[in-house]
């Protein structure tokens, strides 16, 4: 008897090419199997099924068809009808986050065109051996912990020499790159329980910890359909040489602009109505510095990729878009030059002497970097430096006070967690109960209101 299809997620999608044909395909995660990979469809042109490839991604990503209309009927007026069919099918299937598939199928065909592959395994293997449990099956809590650890080799000779004397044994030099030719990376594994790695100098030593939970969409490794990530901190030190004023550029008189107030009970009546918080020169400045330099690193960013996605993209020219959540990692280059506005927007308010209160969700989302990136500045003032010329307050570099009192809300900060996952969208019901509103890229400028809209004129610095 054959059992019916169940339901499955996509979760990515690849594009394969030969000599004859080109095809594109869906890998799909399900609840009670391991991960699928079932055919979408198979076309002649490589191009085209390129470009589908990059539709379904950004679908996926938005989880709205429409935000893809344009393109996917440009596209399919070119291809002939089965394969035009069967895209868009699957863009209607990646919007609604479901697919209906075999579990523990590793190819299954929806395209009725499609010739199966020379190597094509059969689609009745049975699933992983028993033996293997899932988080659900465990009786206990499970912790899952995380390491990000550095070290720079100082004595090549006395590191090999001491994970020797632990058992190791180098790989074949057939296996071995020019990169890596004595294999330090597996010496360096072997000795990684020491305190102290022989032969080198520990550079970052990080730890992550959290328990898993199957309400919040938790999986074991060995099953999960995603891979597992964990955000450590940010680059901050290559963030901290940011581009010094040239000669006779102009920088904004915060003195002026957020001159401190003093209260006549000089801070020592808990209950005076006069003593409020206030946004001082200095606050303004590391602010100011820290989104004019965002900015810069937004622009650049966005010209090095142009449309490219993220995770397509070689990762060591990222500044600022790698930041942002997820969702946000599939936008075309007129979306990152608006995000990089964003930040030149945030620091024009206080060139003008008001707080940098954002009027849409990008603008939040700046915001929050410039909070967690201005301590660094203050960093590296040298003593000299103009900023240490600026009124002292007792308000001076209150980053918390910042985040409670320039934002309406958190929500956009809720994008980077994975077990929220579809809280961007108002049809989500989790995005109902909680009032959050739209937060998918798409909606990122629309204002919050229309007090808050920006001049449409206002063009881009660079």
């Amino acid at each position: 008897m054959t059992s019916s299809p169940t339901v499955a997620r996509a979760i990515e999608f690849l594009c394969e090419h030969t000599s004859r044909k080109s095809r594109v395909l869906a890998l799909l995660a399900h609840d009670h199997g391991p991960s699928s990979l079932t055919a979408v469809l198979t076309c002649k042109n490589p191009e085209h099924a390129f470009e589908a490839t990059g539709i379904l991604r950004r679908v996926l990503a938005l989880r709205d068809a429409a935000a893809v209309d344009d393109e996917l009927t440009a596209l399919t007026a070119q291809m002939p009808d089965a394969p035009a069919g069967s895209l868009r099918q699957a863009v209607t299937r990646a919007a609604s986050g479901t697919w209906p598939a075999e579990p523990g199928t590793l190819l299954t065909a929806t395209d009725p065109d499609s010739e199966p592959f020379d190597d094509e395994p059969d689609s009745s293997a049975a699933p992983a051996a028993a033996g293997h449990p899932r988080l659900k099956d465990l009786p206990g809590k499970v912790v899952r912990i995380t390491h990000l650890r550095e070290f720079h080799i100082t004595d090549e000779d006395a590191l090999l020499h001491a994970a020797a004397r632990r058992g190791w044994e180098p790989l074949p030099a057939s296996e071995l790159g020019d990169d890596d030719p004595r294999d330090l990376a597996g010496a360096v594994i072997t000795l990684t329980e020491d305190s102290d790695v022989t032969g080198s100098q520990t550079l970052e030593d990080q730890s992550a910890a959290e328990v898993l939970s199957v309400e919040d969409g938790d999986e074991l490794a060995d099953w999960s359909a995603a891979p597992v990530v964990t955000r450590f901190v940010h680059g901050w030190r290559l963030r901290q040489q940011r581009k010094r004023p040239a000669a006779g550029e102009q920088t904004p008189n915060f003195a002026a602009l957020f001159a401190v107030r003093d209260c006549p009970c000089k801070g020592e009546d808990p209950d005076c109505e006069e003593c409020g918080w206030q946004l001082t020169p200095r606050t303004a400045d590391l602010l100011h510095t820290a989104l004019v330099l965002l900015a810069d690193q937004a622009y650049d960013d966005a010209h090095r990729l142009g449309d490219q996605f993220l995770p397509d993209a070689d990762a060591t020219t990222w500044e600022v878009f790698d930041r942002l959540p997820p969702l946000t990692w599939t936008a075309d280059h007129r979306w990152r030059r608006r995000m990089a506005r964003a930040f030149d927007d945030l620091a024009a308010d206080l060139a003008r002497g008001k707080w940098p209160e954002p009027t849409c969700t990008a603008e939040e989302m700046a915001l929050h970097l410039a909070i967690e990136d201005a301590p660094t500045h203050l960093e590296d003032r040298p003593p000299t430096d103009p900023h240490h010329t600026l009124p002292e307050h007792g308000d001076d570099y209150s980053w918390d006070d910042c985040s409670d009192l320039l934002f309406q809300d958190h929500d956009v900060l809720m994008l980077f967690d994975p077990k929220l996952g579809g809280i961007a969208d108002p049809e989500d019901l989790a995005n109902q109960s909680m009032g959050v509103g739209d937060l998918r890229a798409a909606a990122w400028f629309e204002p919050f209101g229309s007090h808050s809209v920006r001049d449409p004129g206002r063009g881009f610095r660079r």
